[in-house]
């Protein structure tokens, strides 16, 4: 099959719709840690270009060459770690830590250590950690409704009327309507949004023990327990076997590529993937590799214009993309319980894992999704019928 073949506007909307929800959400957490260092608007914007540049070109040509939706991104907790950290470390320590990161990770991926730990965590518990990771953004787009109530019932009705008319072409009519509805009823103005080029720019790096220990190692934990594990149990969820080692592989390159530009860690993405990898992007799982493409080809456009793109979200109401993100994500959310619940061997296990998941709890600078797993497959050890049959005898 060729990829003029394999092209259908679902599947090109869905990447669309990822890195819009990706620049709108965790992009936020980018520019606070800007903020913190108290970096110029040409350094933020060069910040921007690499993690655009580095999510894009690994995802772009990941999908391509295992034909599946691979959609990547910039470690969004890691992030977070940053807004804490600056301004007691320079940005070039920052810079030195991320590639002592990258060197770590992609140490990790060429062991193959990894695909033998997602082997080991069974399907009900990683479909109940997704879809815990997913009820926060579909419960958001019902809060909206506190702040933008006719923005929010208005983009709901137009989902459903929609979604039985148009059902391949339903996202993107409410992404524009979406739009249309934010002129004409929240008084949203792009007339300050010009198109202007990113200028990438190079900082020295600058390694030292306490970055190291501080950003380096954390940011190393965080991106795999909360973006690798969940981000391949996504792509496992959806029926795709890849294996994990040339995606960290990819996307470690990748990272260490761009570090030097201010680009954080480039990892697997988790909540956008699943956009990417479902029946929305299209019917036959062959073909949803086009939406991991077309995520990748709209990160190089939105990094290309990076200075533009902080302009435009930042003009956007967050009603918009909450909602927007959250009816777009209820048919994943849907298929991860589907799948959760119909574990019937361990079944209670997995709804263990998914409200530890929802809950949103960290520890010890873990997220949820980590324990999610971990509490969820304590429960399956102590719970699982073959232990059942030994304690009864």
């Amino acid at each position: 099959m060729s990829l003029h073949q394999d092209f259908s506007i679902s599947a090109f909307t869905a990447g669309l719709l990822a890195v819009i929800i990706s620049y709108a959400g965790p992009l936020v957490i980018f520019f606070q840690a800007g903020q913190s260092a108290q970096v110029s608007p040409e350094m933020m914007s060069s910040w921007v270009w690499a993690i655009s540049f580095g999510a894009g070109l690994s995802g772009l040509l990941l999908s391509w060459w295992l034909k599946v939706p691979v959609v990547t991104a910039w470690s969004a907790p890691g992030t977070a770690l940053l807004v804490t950290l600056f301004p007691a470390i320079t940005l070039e320590q920052a810079v030195g830590a991320y590639l002592v990161a990258g060197v770590v990770i992609l140490l990790i991926g060429l062991s193959g250590y990894f695909d033998k730990l997602i082997g080991l965590i069974p399907k009900g518990i990683a479909s109940a950690m997704m879809a815990g990771i997913l009820f926060q953004f579909g419960v958001g787009a019902f809060q909206a409704v506190k702040t933008t109530p006719v923005l929010t019932l208005a983009m709901m009705g137009i989902y459903l009327l929609f979604r039985r008319l148009l059902p391949r072409y339903c996202l993107i009519i409410l992404l524009l309507a979406g739009l249309g509805l934010a002129v004409v009823l929240e008084g949203v103005s792009l007339s300050g949004v010009q198109w202007t080029l990113a200028r990438p720019t190079l900082i020295t790096p600058e390694w030292t023990w306490g970055a190291t220990l501080s950003l380096a190692v954390p940011l190393v934990l965080v991106s795999v327990t909360g973006q690798y594990l969940p981000g391949m149990a996504i792509l496992r969820g959806a029926g795709y076997g890849t294996p994990a080692r040339p995606i960290i592989v990819a996307t470690s390159v990748a990272s260490l590529a761009v570090a030097c530009f201010g680009g954080i860690s480039i990892v697997i993405a988790a909540i956008t993937a699943a956009l990417c990898t479902g029946k929305d992007a299209h019917e036959q799982a062959d073909k949803r590799y086009i939406a991991g493409m077309a995520n990748g080809l709209f990160y190089l456009v939105g990094g290309t214009f990076a200075s533009t793109i902080i302009l435009l979200f930042a003009a956007l109401p967050k009603a918009l993309i909450a909602v927007l993100a959250g009816l777009a994500l209820i048919g994943a959310i849907a298929g991860s319980l589907v799948n959760a619940v119909n574990e019937v061997d361990h079944r209670e296990a997995s709804i263990i894992t998914f409200l530890a998941t929802a809950s949103g709890m960290t520890l010890w600078g873990l997220g949820s999704a980590f324990w999610g797993v971990v509490i969820g497959g304590l429960a399956y050890v102590l719970l699982h019928k073959p232990w059942q049959r030994e304690l009864a005898r």
